[in-house]
Order: structure tokens, then C-alpha cells, then sequence
């Protein structure tokens, strides 16, 4: 497959994981989906909590604990989206809907 090819592909993947249902987390793809795309994208956290963090009245304590929070959660989702990627195809509990809910995060880095 050419380097174009293998690009599209990509893409179009990309937009059909995407497109996943956000509510069913007993859904393999879903699960598959929103564990990939945490494992891709949990670096997001960096700027995020630096940026929720900047609003602290002193600047330097603001920085060191929006760095210091994002870079937890973001080693957090890498390895939430880790799992979920490897055990896809294994379903949750019933009574459970998803890792981050028990962490008070949302399903994603963006939300």
C-alpha cells in the first residue's frame, strides 16, 4: 500500500472512531475507540489543567500544579486507554459504565 494510501486509511479510520456512540461503554468498539484515542491524546491534559490552573492568584503556583496535575492525569489516561485498548473485546460489569467515571473525569481529554 502506498504512503497515500495507508494515510487515507488512517483517516477514515480515525473519523469512524470518532463517530462512536458516547453513552455505551459496553460496546468492544466503543471501548476500543476510547482507548485508543485516550492513549493517543491523554498528553492533552498538559495544557488543559495548566490552563484551568492559570486563574490561581499566584502565577508560579499555578503553573507548578497545572504541570504537575495534567502530567498525572495524562500518565492516568495512557494507561486507562492502554487497558481499555488491550481488553476490548472483554465487557464491563453491567453495573459499570466506565473507568473515568470512578475517577470523576469525563470519557475524554477535550470534554
Amino acid at each position: 500500500m502506498t504512503r497515500t494510501g495507508w494515510v487515507n486509511s488512517m483517516l477514515v479510520a480515525l473519523v469512524i472512531l470518532l463517530m462512536a456512540p458516547t453513552a455505551r461503554a459496553q460496546d468492544p468498539i466503543h471501548k476500543a475507540s476510547r482507548g485508543l484515542l485516550n492513549l493517543l491524546t491523554g498528553w492533552i491534559e498538559v495544557p488543559k489543567q495548566l490552563h484551568l490552573a492559570s486563574s490561581d492568584p499566584s502565577p508560579l503556583h499555578g503553573f507548578g500544579r497545572g504541570l504537575f496535575k495534567g502530567a498525572g492525569l495524562a500518565l492516568m489516561r495512557g494507561g486507562v486507554g492502554l487497558y481499555e485498548l488491550v481488553t476490548f473485546p472483554l465487557p464491563h460489569p453491567d453495573h459499570f459504565a466506565s473507568p473515568y467515571t470512578a475517577m470523576e473525569l469525563p470519557d475524554y481529554a477535550w470534554q
